[in-house]
């Protein structure tokens, strides 16, 4: 059994719904708190809340960081928030609770947590800033962060309606050069992969673009009762984006299968100095580095992974 703790922007994209029904229903994870960030984080922690009340799930979950740390947000609003309407969900989620749980919840299980951030990195930023020890306290490390080789492989438009972005950083991001988690906090990105802790993995569209499904795939294979809730949401994303991604849930399934994907070690950093390539990701390979960054997938085993814990297999069409 493995202790984690989920930070996430749930209500932007569908991911984020998958990669917490994986978690709640997988028999492996003890899922200690879930956290939120970006505009609007109160309504994610009601999407959180959906979830955990369909999974049977008591779970904490605490309101973060809705702005960046020093630019504009660009991740406004939580546009799949819309589903909130179809399943029964909480609602009392004071402001900006995130960062003293996650502190709290990390220093009272020393060495055990497993702290997995598919959001903008600003909760984290904060929290390792105001507390420099708390990365030598967690178990492993699990970012969905940057573009390491600066690919993308699904098709995407980029026209998500919660983004506020400039046109050439959406043509730039739908193309892998930027990350969506890396340039919304750039300052937070940089404090991100400047801790030092075990089991430091990061994932990038280098590897999570190339798991995809279409709408019709989703509706064949989220049949599970969590993922009926996911499917919901889903349905609001597919007005955005006529696909499914993985990206959130390819960061969470490798937490539990080290046959998923192949790593190199090195260093991972980011660019701040420029308006347009803030967040940029720089990965520089060195046997010595602090950082395992994903570098190849196998989509059939993250599949395979994915649905067995919903005791599924997956279905193509």
């Amino acid at each position: 059994m493995k202790k984690v703790l989920l930070d996430f922007d749930i209500g932007t994209e569908i991911d984020d719904a998958i990669a917490l029904a994986y978690l709640l229903a997988n028999p492996e994870c003890e899922l200690v708190g879930i956290t939120t960030s970006c505009g609007e984080a109160q309504k994610r922690c009601e999407m959180a809340s959906m979830l955990c009340k369909m999974a049977g799930k008591d779970v904490p979950i605490h309101s973060g960081c809705e702005r960046p740390l020093l630019i504009e947000q660009m991740e406004t609003t939580a546009p799949q928030a819309r589903a909130l309407g179809g399943w029964p969900h909480d609602t009392d989620y004071p402001p900006n609770t995130a960062v003293p749980f996650m502190q709290r919840v990390i220093r009272e299980n020393p060495g055990e947590i497993i702290l997995i951030a598919t959001a903008p990195m600003t909760n984290l930023g904060v929290l390792f800033a105001m507390d420099p020890e708390i990365p030598s306290l967690l178990g492993g490390l699990y970012l969905l962060c940057g573009s390491p080789t600066h690919h993308r492989y699904d098709t995407v438009t980029e026209t998500l309606s919660a983004m506020e972005r400039d046109d050439f950083i959406r043509v730039l991001a739908s193309q892998g050069i930027l990350e969506n988690n890396s340039i919304i906090d750039p300052h937070a990105t940089h404090i991100v992969y400047g801790a030092r802790t075990k089991d430091f993995k990061n994932f990038g569209n280098n590897v999570s673009s190339r798991v995809v499904m279409t709408p019709a795939e989703a509706e064949a294979n989220f049949t599970h009762p969590i993922m009926q809730v996911v499917m919901s949401i889903a349905r609001e994303w597919f007005k955005d984006e006529p696909r499914v991604s993985f990206h959130d849930a390819v960061t969470a399934v490798c937490i539990f299968n080290d046959d998923v994907c192949t790593y190199k070690r090195g260093y991972m950093d980011c660019v701040l100095d420029s308006a347009l390539l803030g967040g940029m990701t720089i990965f520089r390979e060195d046997p010595e580095g602090p950082h395992q960054v994903a570098w190849d997938i196998d989509e059939e085993k993250f599949f395979e992974h994915l649905f067995e814990v919903f005791g599924q297999k997956r279905i193509k069409l």
